[in-house]
């Protein structure tokens, strides 16, 4: 696909760090040759240029409804971009090395809107069940008489207590403050923004969590 947009060549060559970047060998469309271009990853589009100071691209792929696969081709450590549909067009890539076809195929299998929000979805739901466990009271042993088993030699109630006194739980802790969101709306913030602010939530509140569970252990005679 040509490009002739500004905005999409603006966007190609940005100050913004890119997702990934690198020379891969391109497959021609109708011919067999391999073509080595730069190749920028930018969210969900796959920019490729003449070479690296190139500052119009050539093409872009965009990313969704794709699947990236190792294909069998004449080059070594090529891979495949297919697409769904009869007359849909597969795109054969090779790298350099092993190490950057593994690191490019792991990109643009994840590049994808749908993936992000498959990832967002199963981070949410993590956050959501860590937030039940850490804000709920820590599980009480048993009583005997009014009293805590297990806490006092020979079952006696401690000093200042009396039978069918209930001590009350301690108050939960706090939650943990929400990590600062990504500036702007969270439709624009990059896939490296979302995971590194849910991550850091999904964190502090299994340690929380964990420390809530943790049980005194309980005195025995001397």
């Amino acid at each position: 696909m040509k490009l002739n947009e500004r905005s999409l060549a603006f966007y190609a060559t940005c100050d913004t760090p890119a997702d990934n970047e690198g020379f891969l060998y391109k497959k021609g469309g109708r011919h067999a040759a391999y073509h080595r271009r730069w190749f920028v990853l930018r969210g969900n589009m796959l920019f490729y240029f003449e070479d690296a100071a190139s500052r119009e691209p050539v093409g872009v792929i965009i990313l969704e409804g794709c699947t990236v696969e190792l294909v069998e081709a004449a080059e070594e450590f090529a891979f495949a971009v297919r697409f769904a549909g009869a007359r849909a067009r597969t795109y054969v890539l090779a790298a350099e090395s092993q190490a950057a076809m593994e690191g490019w195929v792991k990109a643009l299998s994840r590049a994808s809107f749908d993936y992000l929000r498959l990832v967002v979805r199963e981070l949410e739901r993590q956050l959501r069940r860590l937030a039940r466990g850490a804000g709920a009271a820590p599980a009480l042993p048993p009583k005997e008489n009014g009293c805590a088993s297990g806490r006092s030699p020979r079952g006696r109630c401690p000093a200042g207590a009396t039978p069918g006194s209930r001590p009350g739980p301690e108050p939960a802790a706090a939650a943990p403050r929400r990590a600062s969101a990504p500036n702007g709306p969270l439709d624009s913030a990059s896939f490296a923004q979302l995971h590194e602010w849910y991550g850091q939530e999904v964190r502090a509140l299994r340690s929380q969590w964990l420390k809530s569970q943790a049980q005194p252990e309980g005195g025995g005679e001397a």
